[in-house]
């Protein structure tokens, strides 16, 4: 099953019928973009969702565990077809409790697209089924969500007498666009086609630029949701680990204090890196991509050049690497002077929102 490239680069909005983005009053700049959906909620309609749970294996680091990551099923009230079913992932800390994953879910609901909604590794909704934490690159819990969703979107088809298969798509919030990245690239036939809003391509950029002075408060925000998840989890957890991440009573200090090291002493060993370093170098899809070892289904790249959190260079330079590579020429990019970090909250309400749903029913599959 292949998808047709049906316009050029450079045309890419003016195909998709969509305007270049501009900043609604009073979401002004990059930090307001960010933290618009923490401070203000969108009235969306009631939508039903059925839950599923996907059975993954253990953790690398451990012999014995698993336990199910629990996804929700949207799907249109009353379509004539389903145009498609596209998984969706949230960023770093999140859940499909966040409100810009549920916006976005609503949108391509809208559109007639049924949408499976799902909860990485130690996330609120699936703490109580698995044990431990996700990555920028969780393969193993990865692929049996793809093969599970890829059955899903053939009882669709069933159900809805579709004449032809119903496609299956990715859309990745953050480091959601990430995991999905490091998934196809093991296989790029387990979708297709896939958008990347805001997703880190070098880990170690995005940390460095995470831990700027600028940006202490996100960190700190951003640490304690992970921490928190760490903590939670009712499986338990190491004993140092533990002592690292509680706040110490003598002092009233930590061991850990930034993402970096909370990478280090969690993500990394428990993924099976000897630390920080390899988990960044490997878990990173820019430098496979770049050297043109690996292929994508056809992806979209969406990504603000004001993005607090991820720096724009990387894909840059992926974009200028692809447009000389046969394999990837198919892949697209649209970069924004604003928008924040997976904000894009324009005059028309949310701009990255129309994006994703309209890239998805560009792509036809033949």
């Amino acid at each position: 099953m292949g998808v047709k490239d049906n316009f050029k680069r450079e045309d890419l909005l003016s195909d998709l019928g969509i305007s270049p983005f501009k900043e609604r009053i009073p979401w002004i700049g990059p930090d307001l973009q960010t933290l618009r959906d923490t401070f203000a909620s969108d009235e969306l309609p009631d939508v039903h969702s059925s839950e599923i749970r996907i059975n993954v294996p253990p953790l690398k680091s451990r012999k014995t565990g698993g336990g199910s990551l629990v996804a929700y099923l949207d799907k249109p009230s009353s379509p004539l077809r389903i145009n498609g079913l596209v998984l969706l992932l949230h960023g770093l800390g999140g859940s499909t409790r966040r409100r810009g994953l549920t916006r976005m879910a609503n949108a391509l609901v809208q559109s007639n697209f049924a949408v499976l909604k799902l909860n990485l590794r130690g996330s609120d909704p699936c703490r109580e089924f698995v044990d431990g934490t996700y990555a920028a690159e969780c393969n193993s819990d990865l692929i049996p969500v793809l093969r599970r969703a890829r059955e899903i979107s053939s009882q669709l088809t069933d159900d809805y007498q579709a004449s032809k298969n119903i496609p299956l798509f990715g859309a990745g919030i953050s480091l959601g666009g990430t995991i999905l990245l490091n998934a196809c690239m093991c296989d790029e036939s387990l979708l297709d086609g896939l958008v990347c809003i805001s997703s880190p391509l070098d880990l170690n950029e995005c940390s460095s630029s995470i831990e700027r002075p600028r940006n202490f408060i996100y960190q700190k925000w951003l640490l304690n949701r992970l921490i928190r998840q760490t903590l939670e989890d009712p499986f338990g957890i190491e004993e140092r680990e533990k002592n690292a991440l509680l706040i110490n009573k003598k002092d009233k200090k930590r061991t850990i204090n930034d993402i970096r090291s909370f990478d280090d002493l969690i993500t990394a060993p428990r993924w099976g890196y000897k630390d920080v370093g390899e988990y960044y170098a490997k878990a990173s899809p820019f430098f496979p991509l770049i050297k043109n070892e690996k292929s994508l289904p056809k992806t979209l790249f969406i990504q603000s050049k004001d993005d607090p959190w991820v720096p724009s260079l990387a894909a840059e330079k992926l974009m200028e690497k692809m447009k000389f590579s046969n394999n990837q020429k198919a892949n697209k990019f649209i970069f924004t002077e604003k928008g924040g970090h997976n904000g894009f909250h324009g005059v028309q309400g949310c701009w990255g929102d129309q994006v994703v749903s309209k890239w998805f029913l560009s792509l036809k599959i033949i």
